[in-house]
């Protein structure tokens, strides 16, 4: 039975964040669905990008760990949803490698919490409540390893070969998805994006890092020799995608998600010193391009992902609609646009010289 967003109550985990806040957006803007956001509000949450939404009667915040498993049955059972779009994580991968045991908790067991929670209600419904019922798990391409240059982009039946405490982590939330679908009967569906991109992106990954390096004219570091690859969505992309899924993917199945826009780390943060230079050119003869610096290589810095998304194009029609060059620009624009905004989260988060010293993607 498909799951109709009009009349659905949607629990989103982690709505707060840079993906689930965009998907948050796409529905109270495109659909009549009532949204619930489950979000712990650690620092990478974002309110601001959610004030659209929060002025909607059909939208509700509900401030929880998912690892708090009473706190999660209290959610459910109150807002009954009709599916759980699940995206609480931790994120960042250079994070995992210094705490390893906060991904462990939170992507792990919070998942764990989350699917028995979920089994528990689900279990209760009346069948046409069982049938309409989904539990979307989001995940990442990082859980396949790392690909040679010229080896085949990931598909869905890619083995698995996490390399990060990060990836390692998403990789078994990713077993417990499925484990709990063939043993309990859950209707789970699954999706694996490639590097996200976009609007109220947190300052510590590749593209806004980089961004707010250069205006703030400080280096603007790379990891190794720049040649390092990934395969870039913007984010309304992925959330346009997610909602595919959501409501019309096929109950087990699992679904890869992509730009179609590989490039080198190199090459994209060439891309935002060119659109920064049209934008807020730099006076005295000075170049963006000059900023740019190499520093040794992050621990186990897997060497390149790519998403063959031919499945999801071919099954629900699903394809990217940004071309990576018109997005970069945009998104450089937004972050020239929202200064106060990324220069405060970095005053509160980071030590004086720590923003722009790191390279997090």
């Amino acid at each position: 039975m498909p799951l109709t967003l009009d009349d659905a109550t949607i629990l989103v985990t982690g709505g707060a964040g840079f993906i689930g806040s965009a998907v948050i957006r796409r529905l109270i803007r495109h659909t009549g669905a009532r949204v619930v956001n489950l979000d712990k509000l650690t620092y990478a949450a974002n309110l601001a990008a959610l004030e659209d939404a929060s002025d909607d009667s059909r939208y509700t915040l509900e401030v929880a760990d998912i690892c708090d498993g009473p706190a999660v049955r209290r959610i459910i059972e109150a807002h009954r949803p009709n599916a759980i779009l699940h995206l609480a994580a931790e994120s960042h991968v250079d994070r995992s490698i210094d705490e390893p045991a906060i991904f462990i908790q939170t992507n792990i067991v919070g998942t764990q919490t989350l699917l028995s929670e979920a089994t528990r209600y689900w279990s209760d419904l009346d069948n046409a409540g069982k049938g309409a019922f989904r539990f979307h798990h989001v995940s990442t391409d990082e859980v396949f390893g790392s690909l040679s240059s010229d080896a085949p982009a990931f598909r869905e039946s890619s083995p698995y070969d996490p390399r990060s405490p990060y990836a390692a982590s998403k990789a078994a939330a990713d077993h417990l998805v499925r484990a709990w679908g063939h043993t309990y009967g859950l209707p789970v569906v699954l999706s694996n994006c490639s590097n996200n991109y976009g609007l109220w992106q947190f300052p510590e990954k590749l593209i806004p890092l980089m961004i707010s390096a250069l205006l703030r004219g400080r280096p603007a570091p790379i990891y190794g020799d720049g040649s390092n690859r990934r395969d870039w969505l913007h984010v309304e992309d992925h959330a346009s995608a997610l909602l595919a899924v959501l409501t019309r993917g096929r109950i087990g199945g699992s679904y890869n998600i992509g730009g179609d826009a590989e490039r080198t780390n190199l090459q994209i943060v060439q891309a935002i010193c060119a659109a920064l230079t049209e934008l807020r050119p730099l006076d005295g003869g000075r170049r963006y391009e000059d900023q740019i610096t190499f520093v040794a290589d992050r621990p186990g810095h897997d060497f390149r992902y790519a998403i063959d998304a031919r499945h999801i194009a071919d099954s629900l029609g699903w394809r990217p609609e940004t071309q990576l060059e018109d997005g970069l620009r945009d998104t450089v624009k937004w972050y020239l646009d929202h200064e106060d905004w990324w220069r405060d989260v970095g005053s509160k988060i980071y030590d004086g010289d720590r923003l722009g010293t790191t390279d997090r993607s």
